[in-house]
């Protein structure tokens, strides 16, 4: 799972460096952001708010106002109660949607379908992790600031885990370049 979280990392750097000028005339977008992580469910009852942080491009399809996004995202809670931590690393490629702004500020919807490890450390027990196939869905705001643009968003995440799923909420700030 590393690998191929460190891989996505590698192509987004690539892209980066070699076609940032001519990706960014075709309308594609970079972004970076971090935040807040709400952990929910059985997940929630286990941990404590953490953090999330992340990278990724965003692509256009044509005129229309739809996107698809790649990108990669680490996060991390500690326990509620007794020592260790809860890691969550991988990669996800979503749809979105952007809406007809009003004035400068556009809204936007995505959902979309993903590969992630999670991996959970309890002090004096060991760890455990595992990967498996995660979905998530939700909405943010993009504010325009000249060639770069700030994002807030908020997404429900599902990763289908053994013995049930991994659920929560990341609450991302970021900031974005290139495209229109």
């Amino acid at each position: 799972m590393k690998r191929m979280v460190l891989a996505v990392l590698a192509v987004l750097a690539v892209v980066c460096l070699v076609g940032v000028g001519s990706l960014t005339a075709q309308g594609v977008r970079f972004g970076v952001g971090g935040g807040l992580l709400l952990p929910m469910g059985d997940y929630g009852t286990a941990d404590k708010m953490g953090f999330t942080a992340g990278a990724g491009v965003v692509f256009p399809i044509g005129t229309a106002p739809v996107a698809v996004r790649v990108e990669g995202s680490y996060s991390q809670t500690s326990h509620d109660g007794i020592g260790g931590k809860s890691k969550i690393m991988g990669g996800m490629a979503s749809l979105v949607y952007s809406f007809s702004g009003a004035g400068t500020v556009t809204p936007y919807v995505l959902a979309g379908l993903g590969y992630y490890n999670v991996k959970v450390d309890v002090t004096g027990f060991g760890s455990f992790d595992e990967s498996k196939v995660g979905f998530g869905g939700g909405g943010g705001l993009r504010f325009p600031m000249g060639s770069a643009s700030l994002f807030v968003e908020a997404r429900y995440m599902n990763i289908s885990t053994t013995g049930g799923s991994t659920t929560f909420m990341p609450i991302i700030a970021g900031l974005s370049f290139g495209g229109k």
